[in-house]
């Protein structure tokens, strides 16, 4: 009988076989409905495996070893719990993804540059969440980013994407090297790169902390934590929009998958500051994710800022979970980890939705810019109501999956006075203040981009002309607005599908949840707190019904109709509406001096004079100004001076070598 193991093996098997039928077929008129369609039954048939072995047999450990790779390790692979939750993550984005692809696929240019990289893209996530050894797990890491740095590139003629593609290449190099040397660390000297032997292996506190550090880099880049995230909000907007969703929604969890794999498997106990370091980098990692997207005006980067801030949640949750497992309180740190996996599951839905949406608009419209849109609810009805979900689902309100996530966080932090060390009783209040800081700008940034991209007045002739996007589309986008639905309504049932990796990982569990009556779910115990979304949900439902009937019922049944608000002129001009900068600006004057070194410049012309007053804005990326910009700077100073090394005689070549050889013996000599 072939095991769990080798059945999914089969998976990235046939997507790479798809990859190498679209190299070939790429050009055809069919080509697009046969790559997703195969994509779309592969990702299905993974999806049934995976959930056949978790309604099985959860706890199992299934693995095989393929005569590849390094020759005394082998290519290993292994399915446990942790792996098998991703994998559901990663192939319920690829159905979902591919099925939205079929036909938003059609309405690519260039669909021979997308379509051999889409299915690679997909094989790679797998292979990585399913390697079990150092040299498998980071051959499939690089392919993964190759795959997705060539999707990034599928608009290769235009100028933003070039840079886009070269910086997130650069990322993702610098993470791979990260990576490779946290392998090294826990390898040791005896240099067997098996996840086994170093789970076997105890690094000692210094070598512990490298490697968190490590994966703080390597893991944290590839997942977009500051001040690491540079390459996100540009790569996520210059790739097709399903790519979009993928990479946002699915890609950064197989990055948290690499930190939790390493962190809270390979690594052993973790120490209490382990926990500090990783609960502000994800604190901060929030906060400056959302202002960026509050700034924003383009859609598409507005959802890959945002994707930043929920990457900060998750890693706030893990640094929770870490910090409780350091001071042997279990049942907490359970509560930390399962919200972090549940926000994990949660991310790649409502982000996936919202991509999708985004991308309905540009198919429609023609337009990522928020101030050329506006008033596309009457001529996109159905795609304005499921990215109103996602809106809702992301901005965390009940009775949506987003909420029920991030209040499980909130619980975890009310934990934290029972922590010993007064530094993590002082900081976890802190970064919980900053986590709802975030929570409640993340709703100011939706009701924006919800708002100012369907609301109002169109602003251009190519919204007056917009129409209802395919059916597949819908289609996809409906099921993801379903599922933002179930989980946030039906919390307990995911709940308890994640204690088998918090029972691996953490040694504890939450309690069962959907044992408690009415479906409720309670953290730690019902004096403390629970919450219901099913009858929130109820609750709103029949509120907002007999509202609508009583309006109905004793209200005038006759349609009317009135001017729109002007926000205080009476000019029906679409360009009196508020736009995305002027709904922004009375955060940008709170946050922007320290977040963004913001400065206006009001140039008011003297009375009676026919210039226009004109309002200059001034705005930095605090991140790439500090870090980024003086690597750069080095760099080019360094190949500028060096350049001339390539005009030298031969004579100069000739004495330049034996220099070099010259140093070369010295320090033999003199090495102990």
């Amino acid at each position: 009988m072939i095991s769990t193991i080798a059945l999914l093996l089969c998976g990235p098997a046939a997507f790479l076989a798809t990859a190498i039928l679209a190299g070939t077929v790429g050009r055809r008129a069919s080509a697009t409905r046969l790559v997703y369609g195969a994509a779309l039954a592969i990702s299905i048939a993974l999806l049934v495996i995976v959930a056949g072995h978790l309604a099985g047999s959860p706890g199992a450990v299934s693995t095989i070893t393929l005569p590849l790779g390094l020759p005394w390790t082998g290519a290993r692979f292994r399915l446990d719990s942790l792996s098998a939750f991703f994998l559901v993550v990663v192939n319920l984005g690829g159905t979902v993804t591919s099925l939205y692809a079929l036909g938003y696929g059609r309405h690519e240019l260039q669909p021979h540059r997308v379509l051999p990289f889409y299915p690679a893209f997909l094989a790679g996530m797998n292979l990585v969440v399913l390697a079990d050894d150092a040299f498998s797990f980071l051959l499939s890491w690089e392919f993964m980013s190759l795959a997705s740095w060539a999707l990034v590139m599928a608009h290769h003629r235009d100028e933003a994407n070039r840079r886009a593609g070269y910086i997130y290449l650069v990322m993702a190099s610098f993470g791979t090297l990260a990576l490779l040397l946290a392998f090294g660390l826990l390898a040791g000297p005896a240099g067997n790169y098996a996840f086994d032997a170093m789970r076997a292996a105890e690094p000692g506190p210094l070598a512990a902390g490298a490697v968190l550090a490590l994966m703080l880099l390597g893991a944290g880049s590839k997942a977009g934590l500051v001040p690491l995230h540079a390459w996100l909000p540009l790569a996520h907007p210059a790739a097709p929009s399903h790519v979009s969703a993928l990479m946002s929604g699915i890609m950064t969890k197989v990055a948290i998958y690499g930190f939790i794999r390493v962190v809270f498997d390979l690594l052993g106990a973790p120490a209490w500051w382990s926990g500090v370091v990783v609960l502000l980098i994800g604190g901060l990692t929030a906060v400056l994710g959302i202002l960026h997207a509050l700034m924003e005006k383009d859609l598409k980067r507005l959802l890959a800022y945002s994707t930043i801030e929920n990457i900060g949640v998750v890693f706030v949750s893990l640094g929770l979970a870490l910090a409780f497992k350091a001071n042997a309180m279990p049942s907490a740190a359970a509560l930390a980890f399962t919200a972090a996996l549940f926000h994990v599951l949660n991310h790649s839905f409502f982000k996936s939705l919202l991509f999708f949406g985004a991308g309905a608009v540009l198919t429609a419209t023609g337009e990522r810019d928020m101030e050329r849109l506006g008033g596309l609810i009457h001529r996109m009805p159905l795609t304005s109501f499921v990215f109103l979900v996602g809106c809702v689902s992301i901005s965390a309100l009940p009775p949506f999956n987003g909420f029920a996530s991030e209040w499980l966080a909130f619980q975890a932090i009310l934990q934290s006075p029972d922590l010993p060390q007064w530094g993590l009783k002082v900081i976890v209040p802190a970064v919980g203040g900053m986590l709802a800081l975030a929570a409640a700008l993340a709703a100011a940034c939706f009701v924006k981009a919800f708002g100012i991209t369907f609301l109002g007045r169109a602003r251009s002739t190519v919204v007056e002309e917009a129409h209802e996007v395919d059916r597949w589309s819908l289609a996809a986008m409906a099921v993801l607005a379903v599922l933002c639905l179930l989980a946030g309504i039906l919390p307990g049932f995911v709940i308890d599908s994640l204690s088998p990796v918090t029972l691996t990982l953490i040694g504890d569990r939450m309690p069962v949840q959907t044992a408690d009556p009415w479906l409720s779910i309670v953290p730690i115990a019902e004096s403390r707190s629970s919450y219901n979304g099913l009858l929130v949900f109820v609750f709103i439902t029949i509120s907002a019904s007999l509202a609508a009937f009583v309006i109905h019922r004793f209200a005038s049944h006759a349609l009317r109709r009135g001017p729109a608000w002007g926000c205080g002129f009476a000019d029906a001009a679409p360009a009196a509406q508020y736009t995305a900068v002027s709904f922004a600006q009375p955060i940008r004057r709170v946050f922007g001096s320290f977040a963004f070194r913001a400065r206006e410049t009001v140039e008011m012309p003297a009375p009676g004079a026919l210039e226009p007053a004109r309002l200059k804005l001034d705005m930095h990326d605090v991140a790439w100004e500090t870090f980024y910009q003086p690597i750069s700077g080095a760099i080019d100073y360094a190949t500028e001076r060096l350049n001339h090394l390539q005009f030298l005689t031969i004579r100069r070549y000739l004495t330049l070598v034996f220099l070099y050889l010259v140093i070369l013996l010295l320090v033999l000599a003199l090495w102990p």
